[in-house]
């Protein structure tokens, strides 16, 4: 599967309407409930995992662990907080503890879009090129610098809920989304000049 010509378009995930009745019903025991939950938040804990561990199969690993941890511990979800901003918390943390254990950088995979009416060649040609620089950027910036990147710029969460997910100051999720910006620009400068 190709996962960055479906990552570079996706915007942020919406967690609007995750159902605060659904929370509370999985919570009381109701699988079809869970289930629906884990429907509903698949799509954006699997992207969120893979902008951050570049691999679908290692995406896809950590998802299962991620939905693994949400119903072990599925009290410690409030009914009246916001689900999304739980699951991308546990989601950071379960790519951090992969990343640790599987040290070796990998090539981001893509995920294929569902197919259009014949896209333009040259417009393809763009789009590939620009998934690749994408790629190959995030691989500069240090797992912190990645994190608060992917979800402020690519998950598009406000910096109050990237410092929750990540459990820091929103000075400091500022700075290291900032960082990470400078030396996204300075890898993506270096690039296009050396292809040039």
């Amino acid at each position: 599967m190709k996962a960055l010509a479906f990552l570079a378009t996706v915007g942020p995930m919406d967690g609007a309407g995750d159902g605060l009745s659904t929370v509370a019903a999985a919570q009381a025991g109701d699988l079809a409930a869970f289930e629906l939950l884990m429907q509903q938040y698949e799509r954006m804990v699997l992207v969120t995992a893979l902008r951050l561990l570049g691999k679908l199969e290692d995406a896809q690993d950590a998802s299962q662990e991620v939905f693994l941890r949400l119903y072990r511990n599925l009290r410690k979800v409030e009914s009246g907080s916001n689900c999304a901003g739980w699951l991308y918390r546990v989601t950071v943390n379960v790519c951090h503890d992969q990343r640790r254990r599987r040290p070796a950088p990998v090539a981001m995979e893509e995920i294929a879009e569902p197919a259009d009416a014949g896209p333009d060649p040259q417009q393809s040609a763009t789009e590939a090129e620009r998934r690749r620089v994408l790629e190959l950027s995030l691989r500069v910036l240090s797992e912190k610098e990645r994190a608060a990147l992917v979800l402020r710029d690519l998950e598009g969460l406000s910096t109050e809920e990237v410092a929750r997910a990540l459990g820091s100051s929103e000075a400091t999720v500022r700075s290291q989304v900032s960082k990470a910006r400078v030396k996204v620009r300075e890898f993506v400068e270096r690039y296009f000049r050396r292809s040039v």
